[in-house]
């Protein structure tokens, strides 16, 4: 998909039909407007049992889980955003095409789809987890004609990449790349694996929210896959 960089880029998300994110399963869906903002989360849980009759307690590393993402849909069917000539499609069709395609259940694999969401230099894969819509506007026979959904994400990767990353045994233990000018990410992941498909997971890897736009100088590290 190509997005002319003299227009305003939109956010959009991918629904796919499998956990390596290769085989897309609906048409992308556009945000009406860009979010304000938008939130990431990271937690690291740890065991806090502690011995009756102890005054303090060592933290032992439990896991590390999926990092969150939050951010706001607006849906809008007054015709005051778009100036669109052309009937608004009602708010809760529109809340039905992004539920259908974001959230629901779907037969053919037996889960909802795995997203990725897209917008300037973020990247992100993982699932919906819960949408909370508040309705703001009604027609007078009680319609809605705006409604916000906010929206809960969780990242997922592929299970043969993740132990890969939680290896730490491997004799090949992770190669290192100081980020030139003229480097690419995805490229410099073709060089190292031979094949440029990890290049979101190298990102996450490495704390970053996206794989565009990555400072000249970052040392980047590419774990181990066999």
């Amino acid at each position: 998909m190509s997005i002319d960089a003299g227009q305003l880029e939109k956010l959009y998300i991918l629904s796919y039909s499998d956990p390596e994110y290769n085989t897309i399963a609906a048409p992308p869906f556009f945000a009406l407007i860009n979010p304000e903002t938008y939130t990431y989360r990271y937690r690291v849980e740890f065991s806090d049992t502690q011995g009756q009759g102890t005054s303090a307690v060592s933290l032992r590393f439990n896991r590390i889980p999926p990092q969150e993402f939050n951010f706001d849909f607006l849906f809008d069917s007054t015709n005051t955003i778009t100036n669109i000539l052309t009937p608004p499609i009602p708010v809760s069709d529109q809340l039905e095409i992004f539920r259908r395609q974001i959230m629901q259940y779907q037969g053919e694999v037996h889960r909802p789809y795995y997203l990725k969401i897209h917008w300037g230099t973020l990247l992100f894969k993982g699932v919906l987890t819960s949408m909370d819509i508040e309705f703001k506007l009604f027609k007078p026979d009680g319609s809605p004609i705006r409604a916000v959904a906010k929206c809960s994400f969780r990242g997922s990767i592929e299970e043969t990449l993740r132990v890969a990353l939680e290896n730490p045994m491997s004799p090949d233990i992770t190669h290192e790349r100081t980020v030139t000018a003229s480097d690419k990410l995805p490229l410099m992941t073709k060089k190292i694996y031979n094949d440029q498909q990890y290049y979101l997971d190298v990102a996450a890897f490495n704390g970053l929210d996206s794989f565009r736009n990555v400072p000249t100088g970052t040392k980047m590290f590419f774990p181990p896959l066999k």
